[in-house]
């Protein structure tokens, strides 16, 4: 009994003491370090060439630590974690500009809606350079952003970095942001909801488009257009609101961080807003976070048709932690996954359809001659479109009429400039309609 209860011990302690040792040297090497940190906190406060207070050293610190984690974590001090709460309840100033950091450049996930980046021509994929001539180099992505904020109306020149052009500057005259989060409008008998980010207005305002175009269109109505194109994300729970809106049951999306018990699951309640009619999403470059766990969950549910270009690729979950003294600190804490298990971190959401962004011009060909203008053509036989129901049209007749008092080079001759067109919005529509027609066909 003896020697078992030695052995007992032995074996107690080869585990034990290595265990111990180990704990205590981890110990050792973070006091060795942060003993490093004070070193260098009390050399800069001493030596550096201008006096720098102890909270921006500490600050700057904190800042530091956690914008080398990843490019979304970062500290907020009392103002910015104040901005970042009034921007989540769909009001801020600023340009109107969701950004991030690459390289030490700010980058443009995308502009927002009607507001004055939008306006003036910004777009996802942007890379900010130089902020009224000051290099942004060097600054960490708050400090950009600080910049670019100030007084409403005041201007701000942005230097502009776009893939195959040569760099350039752009005005903006700052303004109050207010951010309408979903708009709608009838498209014929298919209904068109644009979201242009997740606040807390998301959810609430997509019910409520929802059920105004349902009045509008009446009896008819044959599927739905979600656009959430250079949607740069929001808030979770409205990205979970809007997927369940679509959705009658399964998972949504899921949450899985360091720890594995921490993992979680987001499902869908029964009730489909549009009835199980088609539906359409489009997204882009810009479509990133939030947007693309819609995209992903109506994907994998099969529930939606995804059109467009590849979505941003940002697959990380970023918590708010409180800190004392009224700041914050933004976390990476999980990575998202769609239903089917897919992490998009760095590849983003690909479409079931790709359509890239393009300009539709219409081909002059000239005037053609047609079985009616053949002399001696027979005639419909059922007094629909023959020769005798409508004037037959010469080449001369098909010439383009000018008015009489037009000179060649005369403004009043020209044709009016062709109103724009939103090429993968059509390509949308057709395919909705194409679904109604053959669904019609069939049933018939």
């Amino acid at each position: 009994m003896r020697k078992l209860q030695f052995a007992a011990l032995a074996a107690f302690l080869i585990v034990t003491f290595p265990a111990a040792l180990s704990a205590q040297e981890n110990r050792s090497e973070t006091y060795r370090q942060l003993k490093l940190f004070g070193d260098v906190f009390e050399r800069v406060r001493a030596d550096y060439v201008e006096a720098a207070t102890d909270q921006e050293l500490i600050e700057s610190a904190i800042q530091g630590m956690l914008s080398a984690l990843d490019p979304h974590s970062s500290y907020l001090n009392a103002d910015s974690f104040r901005d970042m709460r009034v921007q989540t309840k769909g009001e801020f100033g600023g340009l109107g500009i969701e950004v991030t950091m690459e390289n030490g450049l700010v980058k443009v996930v995308s502009p927002i809606d009607d507001t004055p980046a939008f306006n003036a021509g910004i777009e996802a994929g942007d890379l900010i350079t130089h902020l009224d001539s000051e290099p942004i180099m060097g600054l960490t992505l708050n400090d950009a952003v600080e910049k670019m904020r100030g007084l409403v109306n005041t201007d701000i020149r942005l230097t502009i970095r776009r893939k195959g052009t040569e760099p350039f500057d752009v005005t903006i005259t700052r303004a109050v942001i207010k951010v309408t989060s979903v708009r709608s409008r009838a498209e014929g008998k298919i209904v068109y909801l644009r979201i242009t980010s997740f606040t807390e207005q998301t959810s609430p305002g997509l019910e409520a488009a929802i059920e105004d175009r349902k009045e509008e269109i009446g009896d008819g109505l044959i599927g739905y257009v979600l656009d959430l194109r250079n949607n740069p994300g929001g808030l979770l729970d409205q990205a979970i609101a809007v997927s369940d809106a679509f959705l009658n049951q399964g998972e949504i999306v899921s949450t899985r961080g360091r720890d594995p018990d921490d993992a979680q699951r987001y499902n869908a309640r029964p009730g489909d807003l549009i009835d199980g009619l088609p539906l359409v999403v489009l997204i882009n470059g810009g479509s990133a976070s939030a947007s693309e766990i819609v995209a992903g969950a109506l994907q994998d549910h099969r529930r939606a048709i995804i059109m467009g270009t590849t979505s941003f690729g940002k697959g990380s979950v970023q918590t708010i932690i409180p800190l004392s003294g009224n700041g914050a600190m933004r976390l990476t804490t999980a990575r998202y996954y769609t239903p089917s298990g897919r992490s998009i971190q760095g590849t983003g959401i690909d479409p079931d359809i790709v359509v890239e962004q393009a300009r539709l011009e219409t081909v002059d060909s000239g005037p053609r001659r047609r079985e009616a203008d053949l002399r001696g053509a027979l005639d419909n036989g059922g007094g629909n479109g023959g020769p005798d129901d409508a004037k037959k049209q010469t080449p001369e007749d098909a010439a383009e009429e000018k008015p009489e008092d037009a000179a060649p080079g005369d403004a009043t001759a020209e044709k009016p400039a062709p109103k724009r067109q939103d090429y993968q919005l059509a390509r949308a529509l057709d395919l909705l309609r194409g679904l109604a027609f053959f669904n019609e066909r069939a049933i018939n």
